[in-house]
């Protein structure tokens, strides 16, 4: 669950990177949360919860998948693949599992090397 704060305490953070378990570990927590709330919303036959989540972690979501990109050495803007029908989800999907790079690149520091708090 910390990793999954840890991206909302970040709510709008473009600049920095990302380890994959920060990403992954939020989309988890993010894809649970959401199938709890469209639950919750089918059982009292309205979709104002999901639609006020979706809203709400929208700007978060894409901020970490910027630094996600940034982490593999490629600008945040190839996160406007995702666009293309289907070729370009899989396209971010394979960017963003990649391993990031071990050395400090444009975008920072290695995050695996950083101090944890």
């Amino acid at each position: 669950m910390n990793w999954y704060l840890d991206v909302l305490k970040k709510y709008a953070v473009f600049n920095g990177r990302a380890r994959r378990k920060e990403f992954w570990m939020f989309e988890l927590f993010n894809i649970i949360i959401s199938i709890v709330l469209n639950v919750v919303d089918m059982s009292l036959d309205i979709q104002l919860l999901s639609l006020i989540y979706t809203v709400g972690i929208f700007l978060p979501s894409l901020a970490v998948t910027v630094r996600r990109l940034h982490d593999t050495g490629r600008s945040g803007w190839w996160v406007l693949i995702g666009l293309v029908p289907l070729v370009g989800f899989i396209i971010l999907l394979v960017f963003t599992v990649q391993e990031g790079e071990q050395q400090q690149n444009a975008h920072g520091p290695n995050p695996k090397l950083a101090p944890a708090y």
